[in-house]
């Protein structure tokens, strides 16, 4: 089990500091532009392990390595009364996000319904979201986790900005 803290930036460009339980710095996320929502996961050597991206004219997310072969995609799920999502690991599961309705506490499980990881939303109401997860699996490494985060993020940020509309698409 591992802990571990980032941040996406108030208009979700330019880069930002991935660190463990320990305050040591382990990576960045190079948040690319506002307009694009597109994300890059760097290692301490500044190395691109993961990146993560909408599809054109989509809104799944894709994560994908820097060949640009695609390992996973986070899809929104239609609920009432709890935020839901998807994650599908190509070849190695599909995967369940969900959250309350008004909590800032999520769960992700696997096929058999355990919880393999959980994140918060720690940031306050004016500031740049920040997230804490807490990763318990063995299939899903922290960098694939964090870049599932923040597709759910991006594509919270998509309904909130297209209304009432946005938030039922997937």
């Amino acid at each position: 089990m591992s802990t571990i803290y980032f941040t996406d930036s108030l208009f979700s460009a330019g880069m930002t500091e991935i660190y463990n339980e320990n305050k040591d710095h382990i990576g960045n996320l190079d948040l690319k532009s506002a307009f694009t929502s597109s994300v890059d996961i760097l290692n301490t050597k500044e190395e691109i392990t993961l990146s993560g991206g909408f599809r054109f004219f989509s809104r799944t997310w894709v994560i994908s390595q820097p060949t640009e072969e695609e390992v996973g995609e986070v899809k929104q799920r239609f609920s009432f009364f709890a935020k839901k999502f998807e994650y599908e690991a190509f070849g190695r599961g599909v995967y369940t996000i969900e959250s309350e309705a008004f909590s800032r506490q999520y769960e992700i499980h696997d096929e058999q319904e355990q919880v393999i990881a959980q994140f918060n939303r720690t940031d306050s109401f004016f500031e740049s979201p920040a997230f804490c997860l807490t990763n318990h699996s063995s299939v899903l490494a922290e960098d694939e986790l964090i870049a599932v985060i923040m597709g759910v993020n991006m594509i919270q940020k998509r309904n909130s900005s297209g209304g009432a509309a946005g938030a039922a698409a997937t």
